[in-house]
């Protein structure tokens, strides 16, 4: 099921996710309806804040070559936990900041340790786009938004495009 995806600034955005604890049924229907909004949208990575729900969850696929097996990863607790001093620079987007892109400098490589949908720990080390995608989610399970890497007024006018953007769409609706 396609889940609405919010659109910054929402509070919710800007909360911290809680842990999973107890990995439900519910959980798992979220985690494929995330998917299905992800690929939808279309983006390559979401996080449970984005689509109102508080809890550590992001799923992503970077696999974007034409031909390309697609590799649907759903990840509960993500937690960065070795980064390279080497960092890369990615122009970033966001579902919840539509149409708008800004360069990022993160780490080149980073392992990340997780919880898939089976209740199962993996620990795998990811590098270019999925290095700079898996960031950017676990980003979102802090409150933090790729655009808080920007400088102030950079940030400032993004935010007003995008209460323009919900005020036309809620116009729009009505």
């Amino acid at each position: 099921m396609l889940r609405p995806i919010l659109i910054h600034p929402d509070p919710r955005l800007k909360k911290p996710a809680s842990p999973v604890v107890d990995l439900s049924d519910e959980l798992r229907v979220l985690a494929s309806d995330m998917l299905e909004t992800m690929y939808d949208a279309p983006g390559i990575g979401l996080a449970a804040p984005q689509v109102g729900v508080l809890d550590r969850l992001i799923v992503l696929d970077c696999e974007k070559e034409e031909g390309a097996t697609p590799r649907p990863l759903a990840m509960f607790n993500p937690e960065v936990i070795a980064t390279s001093d080497e960092t890369s620079v990615y122009e970033e987007g966001c579902l919840s900041i539509p149409d708008i892109y800004a360069e990022v400098t993160r780490p080149a490589e980073v392992e990340v340790a997780w919880m898939d949908a089976d209740g199962r720990a993996h620990q795998e080390v990811f590098t270019g786009l999925w290095a700079t995608c898996v960031q950017h989610e676990i980003d979102h399970l802090a409150g933090k938004l790729f655009i808080d890497y920007l400088k102030p007024l950079k940030r400032q006018m993004i935010t007003r495009k995008m209460v323009k953007l919900k005020r036309e769409r809620a116009r729009e609706k009505a």
